[in-house]
């Protein structure tokens, strides 16, 4: 079973649903729904509560930014295209609020929006026609990740220049704190976990964004890049990131 919806204009289709048994440590997952359709809101929020969530619901930027303020989400699902403020507005201002999860919604087949969006700061996008059982995985696959929650290595590593504390999810670069989302702090630990070895794209979406994480691998490049930016690395001369074409990526800077 599954349903579909389209964009604008498009027909919708449903079917039975099920109850999920899973169980997040934080309760019940809370799930803030933007976009201007009424159906494709309809729809999916109905879906998303069949399954266990508690679902709001937004129709335009402003209120997308009031909502998640009032009502504090774990997740937003975003749509690109809003009145009032687009959804890489909103984004754009909730990244300076609070590191909840973003997935972004796009009618648009484009590539430009898919990274913008994750350059701004979007955990995962989705392009309508979307299947909503689709995205509440996604959905789930992000929660299980936990979020703040530190992987189970050494609290600490400690590079020339670079310091990375996992208990406190902290990044210090000579002295001066670097300010990093979530699931950047997940990427820059997974690769400096493994200082001169080549992890492949595939791997880093294993360990950052869960083994049953099944959307573009391309997610880890937008990521990459918006990390060097912070880190104020060079891809043509890096100095801690490297990329292997064809494979994935590599962490330069030797532990001190």
């Amino acid at each position: 079973m599954s349903l579909r919806v389209s964009g604008q204009g498009g027909d919708c289709w449903s079917g039975s649903l099920s109850f999920s048994d899973l169980r997040y440590n934080a309760g019940v997952p809370k799930v803030l729904v933007v976009d201007d359709e009424e159906s494709i809101v309809d729809l999916l929020s109905s879906y998303l509560r069949s399954e266990g969530f508690q679902v709001e619901v937004a129709r335009d930027g402003p209120a997308a930014l009031a909502k998640a303020r009032s009502f504090r989400p774990d997740v937003v699902v975003l749509d690109i295209m809003l009145p009032g403020l687009d959804g890489i507005e909103v984004l754009r201002q909730l990244r300076t609020e609070s590191p909840v999860y973003v997935v972004m919604l796009t009618a648009k087949s484009e590539e430009t929006d898919k990274v913008v969006g994750l350059s701004v700061g979007a955990d995962d996008y989705v392009t309508k026609p979307f299947s909503p059982r689709e995205l509440t995985a996604r959905l789930r696959a992000l929660l299980r990740r936990g979020r703040g929650a530190a992987p189970e290595q050494a609290p600490v590593l400690s590079f020339r220049g670079l310091r990375i504390d996992s208990g406190r999810r902290e990044v210090w670069m000579d002295e001066e704190r670097v300010e990093l989302t979530t699931l950047e702090f997940d990427l820059l630990y997974a690769l400096a976990s493994y200082p001169g070895r080549v992890l492949s794209r595939e791997q880093l979406l294993d360990r950052v964004w869960g083994a049953d994480y099944f959307g573009d691998d391309r997610v880890v490049d937008a990521h990459i890049k918006k990390l060097r930016a912070k880190l104020g690395d060079d891809a043509a001369q890096p100095r801690f990131i490297q990329t292997v074409r064809g494979i994935g990526y590599k962490f330069m800077a030797e532990p001190s």
